[in-house]
């Protein structure tokens, strides 16, 4: 089941849709449940609506699989610059000034994006639902997976499973690798990522940049972490064609312990 309704932010100052998937099992009785909280809303359940027709299919995939947890997804801000504005923490530093061949002004409100979902829309989630409340994970795609990082530094103790698909650290790979080395992350119970050996299509050299700046954050990452999973994907690129298929081996591992 998927209800949609629209959250007020109060640091942006905008109205935002949030979508919540509930498992068949939630009307059933009392029982309460893990949540994973994803970004990207408009691209994680269905395909209708999906920004490029492609989602990562989760509705049809946790109807069919029984895993019994919500999934809490709040849409992008698709204005101009804003998705990265909010997915970024900071403004992009050097290795995106090199990446991009140019100094982007963008990124910095990552810091207010994770605080709404801490201190405004999980209290609301944790009140409207039978939700497990100290059983909260998180998951982003892209710079999803960078904001989904920054969240488990901030907030080790409430996002305690954590997957980043084709993470997009470079926008920020100076400020999170040393968030990284300074975070106590101990209570990081699971945390995930994954990688494409041709991101970027055909460019070997550009993917294998990528490549290594990921294992930049994984060499760090998992030094901090006792069950950090790291798998790198054969000749998939950045699009969510790919990212969809590897839903099933994220959920799996994020819940192992929850079938």
């Amino acid at each position: 089941m998927l209800e949609k309704f629209s959250l007020y932010m109060n640091s942006f100052k905008q109205e935002r849709l949030i979508r919540v998937y509930l498992p068949d099992s939630y009307i059933e009785g009392n029982k309460r449940f893990p949540v994973l909280y994803m970004h990207d809303g408009q691209n994680v359940f269905e395909d209708e609506g999906d920004i490029k027709g492609v989602s990562l299919g989760m509705k049809e995939y946790l109807d069919k699989s029984g895993l019994e947890i919500m999934v809490v997804a709040i849409d992008l801000n698709p204005e101009g610059e804003e998705r990265v504005n909010e997915y970024c923490p900071w403004v992009n530093g050097e290795v995106s000034k090199q990446i991009l061949g140019y100094a982007s002004p963008s990124g910095g409100r990552g810091k207010e994006y994770i605080d709404f979902i801490v201190n405004e829309l999980k209290p609301f989630i944790d009140e409207k639902y039978r939700t497990l409340e100290n059983h909260t994970s998180m998951a982003g795609i892209s710079l999803g997976g960078l904001i989904s990082t920054y969240a488990a530094c901030r907030y080790p103790h409430i996002f305690k499973r954590i997957a980043a698909l084709s993470p997009g650290f470079y926008r920020n790979q100076e400020e999170i690798e040393n968030l990284l080395r300074t975070s106590d992350l101990s209570e990081i119970e699971k945390f995930y990522m994954d990688f494409g050996t041709k991101e970027v299509g055909a460019d070997e050299e550009m993917n294998q940049v990528f490549l290594n700046l990921t294992n930049r954050v994984y060499e760090i990452a998992n030094e901090k972490m006792t069950d950090f999973h790291f798998q790198l994907i054969e000749d998939a690129e950045h699009a969510y064609i790919f990212f969809r298929e590897r839903i099933p081996a994220v959920l799996s591992y994020l819940y192992s312990d929850n079938r």
